[in-house]
């Protein structure tokens, strides 16, 4: 009886290892494979979960999915980090559900409704666009992020 037991504990412990150690895997990176609606749902879960593999972890993998245009008005990098975590996007860093919707699409632009339930328990609405990326090179057909709209605020949940 002891023995299945610590059998037991064993496989699970065993479990929870193997879930830390994907919980600290590389960033996504974009490729042709990704679709538009599961960039939008890498950018979210990385915010989520900021810090998950180290410090800003979250806003890198957002930042991986901007299209080079974006990037040009948003960036650098540490430009980018400052942008949201200010004022206007904070809320969207370790908020605690989000949901995407579909508003409409054509061959090389969709754009989704996104709400998000920050940890203050506050709703926000956000219009999400992302772009098929067209010029040649390493991002060639890849769905990139080139707006995100400044959040409206959609009241508590309480």
């Amino acid at each position: 009886m002891m023995l299945k037991k610590l059998q037991i504990i064993f496989k699970v412990l065993i479990i929870f290892l193997f879930s830390i150690s994907l919980s600290v895997a590389e960033l996504l990176k974009p490729n042709s494979n990704i679709k538009p609606i599961e960039v939008v749902e890498i950018q979210l879960i990385g915010l989520q979960k900021n810090d998950a593999s180290y410090k800003d972890s979250g806003i890198e993998q957002t930042w991986n999915f901007a299209h080079p245009n974006n990037k040009k008005v948003t960036g650098p990098l540490v430009k980018f980090k400052a942008m949201i975590k200010g004022d206007t996007y904070q809320m969207m860093i370790n908020h605690l559900s989000h949901t995407i919707t579909q508003l409409g699409s054509g061959d090389n632009w969709a754009q989704f409704e996104v709400v998000i339930l920050d940890k203050e328990k506050i709703y926000h609405k956000f219009n999400w666009q992302v772009e098929k990326y067209t010029i040649e090179g390493p991002l060639k057909d890849c769905w990139l992020t080139t707006m995100v709209s400044n959040p409206i605020p959609l009241g508590s949940s309480i």
